[in-house]
């Protein structure tokens, strides 16, 4: 017996932010529409929720169907639900920002999909409202990063604090204090330094830092 058979139906659906960092530059997967409207046009990554799904549930869903990869890092950030806001019916979507090394990405499964990486000041036109869950995606991880220590998905394994303090840099559009930026993030105790050196950006060397494990 269906208790709610005569209420509106809505479609609701999950749209995936997936941050990488590739360069010195942080990026945004994008791949081209494959349905109809806007078939063609660049879109997030997405679809519809299922009967027996949880939104995080499909949202991961989509992200290993996407990138091949599990267990990533995901942060509801915002929904989406003007009632015009797809052309093609009533959906409600919830937006999510994901973050993983790009070399870790199943490259064949992106590029049969048409993916490419774009970097966020030199994003292309977007279908329906995906601009603007980037731009509320980035604020999230910003408001994250700003209370948390980050990196641990997007550098290489082993990493400088000057590759650390770049990224930070690329994320909130501003370069922070060297000396301070230093300090704080050693306070965290989150980091453990290695006896190892990066030696090709000075003769002196720069010390390696990991994460600690989770």
């Amino acid at each position: 017996m269906e208790t709610y058979l005569n209420e509106p139906k809505y479609l609701v659906s999950v749209d995936c932010v997936i941050f990488g960092y590739e360069s010195e530059e942080l990026k945004i997967l994008l791949c081209p529409r494959l349905v109809a409207p806007n078939y063609g046009s660049w879109s997030l990554m997405g679809g519809f929720v299922m009967p027996d799904e949880s939104l995080d549930q499909a949202a991961n869903r989509v992200l290993k169907s996407t990138v091949g990869l599990e267990n990533i890092y995901l942060e509801q950030v915002k929904t989406f639900s003007d009632p015009n806001r797809d052309s093609g019916g009533r959906v409600i979507s919830q937006a999510y920002f994901a973050l993983i090394r790009i070399s870790e990405q199943d490259k064949k499964l992106v590029r049969n999909k048409g993916g490419h990486w774009w970097e966020i000041n030199q994003l292309p036109e977007m279908i329906f409202d995906h601009g603007e869950m980037i731009k509320e995606s980035l604020k999230k991880l910003q408001s994250v990063a700003f209370t948390d220590l980050i990196g641990r998905e997007l550098l290489p394994e082993k990493f400088t604090l000057s590759q650390l303090h770049k990224l930070y840099s690329v994320i909130f559009g501003k370069t922070f204090d060297s000396a301070n930026f230093r300090k704080k993030v050693l306070s965290t105790g989150k980091l453990i330094k290695l006896d190892e050196k990066e030696t090709k950006s000075s003769k002196k060397g720069s010390f390696y830092y990991k994460f600690l494990a989770d």
